[in-house]
């Protein structure tokens, strides 16, 4: 169940209204890095979290926090679209303010589409994708993901705060960024909850290392022509992160034969001479 509150978070104020400033905001709603993407990642872990029941109740804090800031750009978007730039108010002055303000690089679907608001959508217009929601399941893996998430909306809210002269708008991003700030803290401190990397490497932790080629375990593989200078650094020598092995470096080679498949099977409509093989049978080692 949910609950909310007619009142904003924190305040938003346009002191200039920028159409083309609300169609960079669309970013942060709906992009990749948006926070439409972070409010669907934290509730759907908590949806499915099992095990200790303060992971869920923080995720869906969080999640729900979320929806506030979704409320706050999208109230950020339709009041940037309430008023064109004056160069532009001038340069259009005998046509109707909308289409001057579709001119001026507003998506046009703000207003065909929304009539004057915020969309689900990036800043091109895309459509936000659910495929961007990772919930996997594996409470580490999640944190994991969460910490990208939190690093990648925080960088587009700082790119944001410089593309504005507004200093309403400089104010919410602020406070959003700050909100970033916490929110990359916490995952980590969640991840340190679980025991740090050291206990929740590799993940999942609960897959018995014994069935893997633990010769491959810790190699850092070198995929140029041999004789090419090795990227070195601390993944290529030393223990792992996880204190189960020694990073060292390894030149990559075929370990595998030539792939060979069957010719194309019947009906698959394949062209007539693609049915003469050249082989016996496969062979893939």
């Amino acid at each position: 169940m949910f609950y909310h509150d007619n009142k904003l978070q924190y305040p938003v104020r346009v002191d200039t209204p920028d159409p083309r400033f609300a169609r960079l905001l669309q970013q942060a709603i709906g992009g990749v890095e948006g926070e439409i993407r972070v409010c669907l990642q934290y509730l759907f872990q908590a949806f499915g979290a099992r095990g200790p029941v303060k992971y869920r109740d923080m995720l869906m804090t969080t999640g729900t926090e979320e929806i506030g800031h979704i409320q706050m750009l999208a109230t950020a978007v339709a009041l940037n679209l309430e008023g064109a730039p004056a160069d532009t108010q001038e340069a259009a002055a005998a046509q109707n303010p909308v289409v001057a303000a579709v001119m001026g690089g507003m998506d046009p679907r703000q207003y065909l589409s929304a009539g004057m608001a915020a969309l689900a959508a990036d800043a091109n217009g895309v459509p936000f994708c659910g495929s961007h929601v990772y919930a996997s399941g594996n409470l580490a893996a999640d944190m994991y993901a969460n910490v990208t998430a939190e690093a990648t909306g925080r960088a587009l809210a700082c790119r944001l705060y410089e593309l504005t002269d507004d200093s309403g708008m400089k104010d919410m991003l602020s406070f959003l960024i700050a909100r970033d700030t916490m929110h990359q803290q916490q995952w980590l401190a969640v991840i340190e909850d679980l025991g740090g990397h050291t206990a929740t490497l590799p993940i999942p932790n609960t897959f018995d290392q014994r069935a893997e080629h633990q010769e491959f375990s810790y190699n850092f593989f070198l995929t140029g022509v041999e004789g090419t200078p090795a990227p070195e650094g601390r993944w290529s020598t030393g223990p792992s992160m996880d204190g189960k092995g020694e990073f060292r470096m390894r030149q990559a080679e075929p370990m595998g034969g030539e792939p060979r498949l069957a010719p194309p099977m019947s009906g698959s409509y394949a062209q007539a001479q693609q049915g003469v093989s050249d082989r016996a049978g496969p062979q893939l080692d």
